[in-house]
C-alpha cells in the first residue's frame, strides 16, 4: 500500500478523474490518505480521517512512507483553530495560509516537516474554544458542495469541522453522520452540540445542523447562518417558511 499527504493548503477531492468532475470533499494541509489507483494525472485515494474516496491531482500531493503513515493514524498531529491567521513559510519563501483544522504534521516548536519539505510557522497555533464560539466564527460562510473551510462549506463538511476542532470524529456525509451518536428523543431535550438531521420527500436524510438550544440551530445553508427550528424542522425567517424537515436529534458524546 501507498500512502500521501496533503502539502497544499487545501486539495479538491473529486468524484471522478477529471477537474471537470464535481468536488465531493477537501483534504486539508497535513491530512494523510491512502492511494487506491494511479492515472496519468490523477490519483484515486481514501482519506485517514473519515475513509471518504474521491480522486485527486498526481500534483497536488506528496508521498508518506508508511511508517510515517502509520505513527500520525495513531498518534493524530496538533491542529489550526484559528482561519486566516495561520500561515507557514516554505523552503522558497512564499507564503502558505492554512485553513482552520489542518494538521500540523511534525510540529516541533516552531517549525513542521513534510518528508524533506520545511514549513515554518507564522503567528499563534491558538486554543480550543468552545464549540458555540466555534460554530459562530464559520457564520456567514458561503455554501460549497463538498467545501470544509471557512471559503466555503457543505453542511456536512461544517458540523464536522466544528467536531474536529472539540476533538470528535464524525463521518464525511449527513447521513453517515446520522448513524453516530445517541438518539435525543424530545426535541425540548436537545442542548447545545447536539446534530439535528433532515429528510427529503423520499425519506433520504440530506441536511444536518448543530443545535444552539432546543430552538435555535446553526447550519449551512446558502451560507452558514441561525435559524428558528420547530418539531416540524427549520422555519427561515428570511424566506417566511420551512426549509428542512426534522428527521432526528443525535447526542454525539
Amino acid at each position: 500500500m501507498e500512502y500521501g499527504i496533503c502539502n497544499l493548503s487545501v486539495i479538491p477531492l473529486r468524484a471522478e478523474a477529471s477537474d471537470k468532475s464535481e468536488q465531493v470533499s477537501q483534504i486539508l494541509f497535513g491530512e494523510t490518505f491512502e492511494i487506491l489507483e494511479w492515472t496519468e494525472r490523477w490519483v484515486k485515494v481514501i482519506t485517514t480521517n473519515d475513509n471518504y474516496e474521491g480522486w485527486i491531482g498526481r500534483l497536488q500531493f506528496t508521498m508518506l512512507g508508511h511508517i510515517a503513515y502509520m505513527t500520525l493514524k495513531e498518534t493524530p498531529p496538533p491542529i489550526t483553530y484559528r482561519a486566516v491567521t495561520q500561515a507557514w513559510k516554505k523552503p522558497d519563501n512564499s507564503v502558505l495560509y492554512l485553513p482552520v483544522g489542518s494538521s500540523l504534521v511534525f510540529l516541533k516548536g516552531t517549525t513542521c516537516q513534510i518528508n524533506n519539505e520545511q514549513f515554518e510557522i507564522i503567528g499563534e497555533i491558538g486554543e480550543t474554544e468552545n464549540l458555540e464560539i466555534t460554530a459562530k466564527s464559520f457564520l456567514n460562510t458561503a455554501y460549497l458542495w463538498g467545501g470544509r473551510t471557512h471559503y466555503g462549506i457543505d453542511c456536512s463538511g461544517f458540523t464536522q469541522a466544528v467536531f474536529k476542532l472539540q476533538g470528535v470524529h464524525l463521518k464525511r456525509d449527513a447521513w453517515m453522520q446520522a448513524e453516530q451518536g445517541n438518539v435525543v428523543d424530545f426535541l425540548a431535550e436537545a442542548k447545545l452540540g447536539d446534530l439535528a438531521f433532515f429528510d427529503n420527500a423520499e425519506g433520504k436524510i440530506t441536511h444536518v445542523g448543530i443545535m444552539l438550544n432546543n430552538e435555535q440551530i446553526i447550519h449551512a445553508s446558502g451560507r452558514v447562518k441561525i435559524d428558528k427550528i420547530d418539531s416540524q424542522g427549520i422555519y427561515s425567517e428570511e424566506l417566511k417558511r420551512y426549509t428542512h424537515k426534522l428527521r432526528i436529534i443525535k447526542r454525539m458524546a
